[in-house]
């Protein structure tokens, strides 16, 4: 991948001291609740920019590109953002909580050359939808300016390149934090010698795309009405790193005509190992003690799949027997690491042949929703908000790369990154990649 140091738009620390009040989640992170949040927080939030409520009387998404422009022109034009005067790569540090631990995710914000997936430089882990890439190449189109970041990984086993990407010894150039207060601090890495190493490190890798594919398919889309345009802003993450946190995706099923937990655990057993957790107290100890059971089944090798149904607990575990494996009608042309992911299992082996659901239903998410909280999870099922809760394990970047890396995509709703990466820390305008000046 070749990786190009650039000047970056920021916010002006002299005009907006506080970071945190007009940084913004990804566009496709918010809801209509969460834009009316960050617009209160402050007149200039990059919301307006990258996710503007539309105004009343407005049919379609023109006008709201269109005040996005305006937006980032005036608060150029006042100072409210600047252009960092030397060519920088910039680290990016998130320092957040999970799981009782205090991590970082360590990673460096660069221009990246945009590449076809075919050319093996780029690789994608889920399928996209034709509508996102619609509304954000009108996006494009309208700011002229590359807004939101691409979350990338990449093999790192040695640590050559966390160690060459470090930021220098100096305070950060920004630090905000998210709507979840974890904190987010930037860097800038601006001596030539320390740029070159960088792309020497980064010559020939390739990578992974964890966050962003709509983003990055909407860039290629752009390039190709603008041939000027060949840059992509990013975020790259080394694979291996500490600091990477993928969450689960539990399912919630509602609506399923038919629906019996009796019945299909008693067809499930010819593929699975059936055990009940011990009763528990409250629903938010229920769920501790699914996941623990699921860990425990992970750390035997297994795979293994927890479910709720009803008012009442306990829940059930799951664990697919050995023999199983090669019974599971697989789709043709899934590989070993495919089917091995939690994920794959759940959809092929139960919510596929002994729900009824078919792919279509899945791929609409019509009758399933989502949910990284285990606990939330069995509660909504619990007060019969759902029929049925199934946990699963999270999947792992190592699974990750094996599914990619065989040509593979993973199943819809495989992954969630956490924390996600902040929009208004940095960004670009195509004018100036045109002209040479990234």
């Amino acid at each position: 991948m070749k990786v190009l140091p650039f000047r970056a738009y920021r916010y002006n620390p002299a005009k907006v001291p506080d970071l945190s009040r007009v940084v913004a989640p990804p566009y496709d992170q918010i809801d209509a609740e969460a834009r009316e949040t960050l617009h209160a927080l402050h007149p200039g939030n990059f919301v307006r920019v990258t996710l503007g409520r539309p105004e009343p009387g407005e049919s379609g998404e023109a006008e709201r590109h269109r005040r996005a422009r305006q937006h980032l022109d005036r608060w150029v034009a006042e100072q409210i953002l600047i252009r960092d005067a030397a060519p920088a790569l910039y680290p990016y540090w998130t320092t957040y909580r999970v799981g009782g631990e205090t991590l970082t995710r360590r990673g460096l914000i660069v221009l990246g050359e945009l590449a076809e997936y075919g050319e093996g430089i780029v690789l994608p882990h889920e399928r996209t939808h034709a509508g996102p890439k619609i509304e954000r190449l009108a996006h494009l189109e309208a700011t002229g300016a590359d807004t939101g970041l691409i979350f990338m990984l990449t093999g790192d086993p040695t640590g050559e390149l966390a160690h060459a990407t470090a930021p220098p010894g100096t305070s950060p150039l920004a630090e905000a934090y998210d709507g979840r207060g974890e904190l987010h601090r930037i860097w800038a890495i601006t001596d030539p010698g320390a740029i070159a190493r960088i792309q020497a490190l980064m010559a020939g890798r390739r990578l992974i795309i964890a966050d962003g594919h709509h983003r990055y398919e909407t860039a290629l889309e752009y390039r190709r009405g603008h041939p000027g345009a060949g840059l992509k802003l990013m975020a790259i993450f080394p694979l291996e790193g500490p600091g990477i946190t993928i969450l689960p995706t539990h399912r919630l099923l509602h609506r399923v005509e038919g629906f019996d937990l009796r019945a299909l655990l008693a067809r499930a057993e010819a593929w699975f190992e059936i055990e009940r957790v011990p009763s528990p107290p409250d629903p938010s100890a229920e769920a501790g003690l699914l996941t623990g059971a699921l860990d425990d089944r992970i750390r035997a090798g297994r795979i293994a799949i927890a479910v709720v149904a009803g008012t009442e607990g306990p829940g059930w575990l799951l664990a697919l027997r050995p023999s199983a494996f090669d019974v599971i009608p697989w789709p043709p042309g899934t590989g070993a690491a495919w089917r091995r992911l939690a994920v794959s299992v759940l959809h092929e082996g139960l919510l596929k042949p002994l729900v009824g659901l078919t792919e279509e239903i899945l791929r609409q998410q019509s009758r399933v929703d989502y949910t990284a909280d285990a606990a939330e999870a069995v509660t909504l099922v619990r007060k019969g908000s759902y029929q049925a809760g199934f946990l699963i394990p999270p999947t792992t970047p190592e699974e990750i790369d094996a599914v990619v890396r065989a040509g593979e995509t993973l199943p819809q709703k495989s992954t969630f990154f956490y924390p996600k990466l902040l929009d208004g820390l940095v960004f670009f305008r195509f004018a100036e990649e045109a002209g040479g000046r990234p």
